[in-house]
This record gives C-alpha cells, sequence and structure tokens, in this order.
C-alpha cells in the first residue's frame, strides 16, 4: 500500500500528541477526515466560535497545544473571533485549514479560500506548504510555532494534498523537540536586583504570563522578601499570584486616573507576566505617576516592546522572579493592607429578587480551592473579581480579548482537559448565546463542568455604559429561556429563580463537582447590577 501525506501528517500529530480534533468539518476536509485511525479522536462543535473556544480550553487546561480543523474561508472566517482571543489568551493551537484542489485553485472554484490574511495578525504563523510532501512538516512546526508564539499557528491544506505520495525517505524540516532555556541572564537579575533593593517603596503588577505553579511560587517568596503589594493587571485572562495571600492587594483600574492614583505610593513597579499597563476607557494624562519607574519582566517580546518602562527583561518571569528573591534583602516594615472583600450580601426580602452578589457570594462559600472560574459576565466582572478569588493556578480564566463566546466551550475544553477538577463558568445570559452550541458537545461527550448563567433579560453592560454617558442606548432588553436552549442541545438545566433554592441546589451539586461526567446549567435569574465598575 502506498504511504501517504495523510499517513506521514498522522504520524506527526501522534509525536506531537495532537490526537484530538476538534472541528466542525466541511467538504474540503473529507480527505483528511473519512475513515480516521482508531487513535484520532474527533470532537464534534456546532459552530467554529465553539470549535476554536473548546480547543482553546483544551490547550489551556493541559498546558500543550491542541489540534483544530476550520473548513476554507466559511469555516476560517466564521472562527477568526475565537482565533483572536485564543491568541489573547495564549492558548496554543494548531489550526488545519481546508482549502479546494490544488490543481485548479487559480480558477477560483467553487469553496476556494483567500486565507492567507483572512485571520489578519492574530495568528502566530500561517503557512500554506508549497508541495503536498511538505505538510507534515508545516504541522511539526506550527506545533513548535503555537508554543513559542503562545498562539493560533495555521498551516492551509488543499484537499488534493492528503491522497499525493508520501516523500520517500521521509524527512521533516522540523525537529521533533525544542527545548526552550529557563534561566534568565544573571547580568539582568543583578540590574533588577539592585533597583530593587534600592527602591524606597516597591510593588508588584502580575497578569496571565505569571499563571503558572512555578512563577506563583518565586512570586510569593519574592512579594514575602520584599513585604509588598501585588496587584492583578486589568482585564487579564488569567490570574498571576494567589489572591487569597494576604499580600494580594485586588486588582488595578482600567484607567489612566485610577491607575495613577493606585501606584503612586510606589516608586517603582515591576510587572511579570503582562505588559505595563493595559487600560480600557482612554484619559488624558500620563499613563504612570511622575516619580514612578516601571521595570516589565515578560516572555512576551510584545508585551515587552509595547510597555512604556526605564528596563523590559524578556526572559522566562518564573526564572526571573526566583533568581530575584534569592539576591533582595528581606525587607522589615508593616506588611501591606491585604484587599478587603465585601461581605456577603444580605438575603432577599420577600418579593425583592436576587442580584448577582447572592449568586456570587454563596459560590464563594461552597466552591473548592482547585476549582476553575471562566468568567464572562461583564456587567458583574468586579463583583466576580472581589468574590471568588483564584486560590490556585488556573483559578481563574476570561476572554481577555473582550469577546463574548469563550465561556460555555472554553469550560468544556478545560474540563476535558481536566476531568477531576472542578470546573465552573460564570456567564451572563446574553454572553451564554454567542457559545450556547459548546452545551452540546459538554452534553454529547460527557464533560461535567457546571454553568451558572446570570440571566438578568437584557445588555445590563451596556444600559450601565449609557448611562455613564448620560444617555440611554437604542437596544431593547430581552428574554430568552437559557435553561430550554440547554436542554435542547442534551444539558440538564434548571431554572432558579428563589435564594433558598439557589442555596440547595448548589449544597448539592458543588460538593461532586470534581468527578462530574455530565453537563449542568443553572439559569438564575437575578436583577440587573445597578452600577458597574470598570
Amino acid at each position: 500500500m502506498i504511504r501517504t501525506v495523510r499517513d506521514a501528517a498522522f504520524d506527526a500529530l501522534r509525536r506531537h500528541d495532537l490526537t484530538t480534533i476538534f472541528a466542525n468539518p466541511g467538504s474540503t476536509e473529507i480527505p483528511f477526515l473519512a475513515d480516521l485511525p482508531d487513535d484520532l479522536r474527533f470532537v464534534l462543535g456546532l459552530h467554529e466560535n465553539s470549535v476554536v473556544a473548546l480547543a482553546a480550553g483544551y490547550a489551556i487546561g493541559r498546558g500543550k497545544p491542541s489540534l483544530v480543523l476550520l473548513h476554507t474561508t466559511a469555516g476560517l472566517g466564521t472562527g477568526v473571533a475565537a482565533l483572536a482571543t485564543a491568541r489573547v489568551n495564549r492558548a496554543p493551537l494548531v489550526v488545519l485549514v481546508g482549502q479546494q484542489d490544488r490543481r485548479h485553485l487559480e480558477h477560483e472554484p467553487f469553496l476556494a479560500g483567500r486565507l492567507e490574511g483572512l485571520a489578519g495578525e492574530y495568528p502566530v504563523s500561517v503557512e500554506q506548504p508549497a508541495r503536498a510532501q511538505d505538510v507534515p512538516g508545516a504541522l511539526a512546526r506550527a506545533a513548535h510555532e503555537s508554543v513559542s508564539g503562545r498562539g493560533p499557528a495555521l498551516v492551509i491544506v488543499p484537499m488534493n494534498d492528503w491522497l499525493a505520495p508520501a516523500e520517500q525517505p521521509e524527512e521533516l524540516a522540523a525537529p521533533e523537540r525544542v527545548l526552550r532555556g529557563s534561566a534568565p541572564d544573571p547580568s539582568a537579575v543583578a540590574e533588577l536586583a539592585a533597583a530593587v533593593t534600592a527602591a524606597r517603596s516597591p510593588a508588584l503588577v502580575v497578569g496571565a504570563g505569571a499563571d503558572s505553579p512555578e512563577t506563583w511560587a518565586a512570586l510569593v517568596r519574592l512579594a514575602e522578601r520584599l513585604r509588598c503589594p501585588v496587584w492583578q493587571e486589568s482585564f487579564g485572562a488569567r490570574a498571576g499570584f494567589p489572591q487569597d495571600h494576604p499580600q494580594f492587594a485586588g486588582f488595578l483600574p482600567g484607567d489612566r486616573p485610577g491607575l495613577r492614583e493606585r501606584l503612586a505610593p510606589h516608586d517603582l513597579v515591576v510587572t511579570v507576566g503582562t505588559a505595563a499597563f493595559r487600560q480600557y476607557a482612554f484619559a488624558e494624562g500620563p499613563l504612570t505617576p511622575e516619580g514612578t519607574r516601571v521595570i516589565v519582566v515578560t516572555d512576551d517580546p510584545a508585551e515587552a516592546h509595547r510597555s512604556p518602562a526605564a528596563l523590559a527583561i524578556v526572559a522566562p518571569p518564573a526564572g526571573v522572579c526566583s533568581a530575584l528573591a534569592d539576591v533582595v534583602p528581606q525587607r522589615d516594615g508593616p506588611a501591606p493592607q491585604p484587599f478587603r472583600r465585601p461581605d456577603p450580601p444580605a438575603p432577599p426580602g420577600p418579593g425583592e429578587p436576587m442580584r448577582a452578589g447572592h449568586v456570587l457570594a454563596a459560590l464563594a462559600e461552597r466552591l473548592p480551592r482547585d476549582a476553575v472560574l471562566l468568567e464572562e459576565s461583564p456587567s458583574s466582572r468586579p463583583e466576580i473579581h472581589a468574590r471568588l478569588p483564584a486560590r490556585e493556578p488556573l483559578g481563574f480564566l476570561s476572554a481577555a480579548m473582550g469577546g463574548l463566546g469563550f465561556a460555555v466551550p472554553g469550560a468544556t475544553g478545560v474540563k476535558m482537559a481536566l476531568p477531576d477538577r472542578p470546573v465552573v463558568a460564570v456567564v451572563g445570559d446574553g454572553s451564554t448565546l454567542y457559545g450556547v452550541h459548546g452545551l452540546w458537545s459538554a452534553a454529547h461527550y460527557g464533560v461535567g463542568a457546571l454553568y451558572v448563567v446570570l440571566a438578568n433579560g437584557g445588555y445590563a453592560v451596556m444600559d450601565r455604559l449609557a448611562e455613564l454617558h448620560g444617555g440611554a442606548g437604542p437596544w431593547p432588553s430581552f428574554s430568552v429561556d437559557v435553561s430550554a436552549i440547554a436542554r435542547a442541545f442534551g444539558c440538564s438545566a434548571l431554572r432558579i429563580e428563589a435564594h433558598a433554592e439557589l442555596l440547595q441546589t448548589l449544597d448539592e451539586v458543588v460538593p461532586k463537582l470534581a468527578g462530574r461526567r455530565e453537563p449542568l446549567l443553572l439559569e438564575v435569574v437575578v436583577a440587573p447590577d445597578p452600577t458597574f465598575a470598570a
């Protein structure tokens, strides 16, 4: 039997542990998909947004690349927003994109795609191999590119390439393994240590790039030696420090005046795993207070290059922080004030509606330390941050691009990767509709995530933002029966309107989350939050 490019590509995927294929298939992918070998698992998503978010959650959960298959222009075009989220969320994806038959592409046949630039600059690499025989090497390179660039790496493959004869002898233009150094430059550590030691009042700001057990451990040791506050970046994808630690100071505001106010007491701020500084609404004035020096530590060159900093160190944050903690002297003096979390709200009285705070406080009292929380409820985000701390690495995930549709399929993918860890998505009812297709995949593949939908019957965050601008938006409120939609996709669902019913349900469900093998959606009816703090 003739060995084909498809056979060689399967072996390349096996070598890089890319044996689970997340896809919504199309005709140009049939030569690749028909009669898959038994050791390759196909995971169906009903929409390309869900396909990419499922794969991104899976990649983040297991800490290595996952494989996405998209259908020419229609599939790639529909999935671009999700690919953008994956890039900002640092999710390594190998994205295989179907294309029409190479032999008549110049005639632009039906389903031919102009694919190379369709996803813009969000892919970390895009490659359409010059020959069919180059496809396996391109897949291997994409696996490495997705890790080095921390994002989606695209490989475009014309449909007739798969059944072409493989090259003999086979020789991939890619290494089998890539080892990445973790030790920082001693001279960079020495310069950073001198700056930190000389500082009167240093502070740390952490971001998504610090979300690993090694970096958390190094940052805790460093913060305790410096006795300094540790802030979380605003609008971050992941938590960079244990948020129940007494030196955790809270979340930086996403506006310049608020940022300057928070950082004004500090003559030195070191950001770790993030740029300096992530913002939302523009405001006049300098980014940082006068007299505050900024140093950036990140393994992402782009983060370093766009930061207005006195010094940027491009190196693995865990290694830099560990080496720094070894050499800086222990500081004396009082510890900084810890972040003060709000008290649980009083239960709603007779006839009073629940608010998001009631739901979040109930979750905070019940979720175990190792729970993974995915957030996609913009109007409740400040309260989620305040009430639900990330206590272990991978304890918090959010769609850092700002687009909706990640949390439901993303939570499904995380739970697929971590079946024995509790996974909870807290999602607005409007947000749920952008990724609701992910519930079918959760139900079909027996993925036991919990989806808590805060159903306020509208776009509450947009209402609050319009009010801040002194007006009202033209959009109507809406009422969608999310629990009915979930059941239509095969996912068990409950609609909860009473506080006592919420507490009873959580008491029954939360203790069994770790080993749960069936998804459950709780649609909790809440009144819109009256205020919104970005």
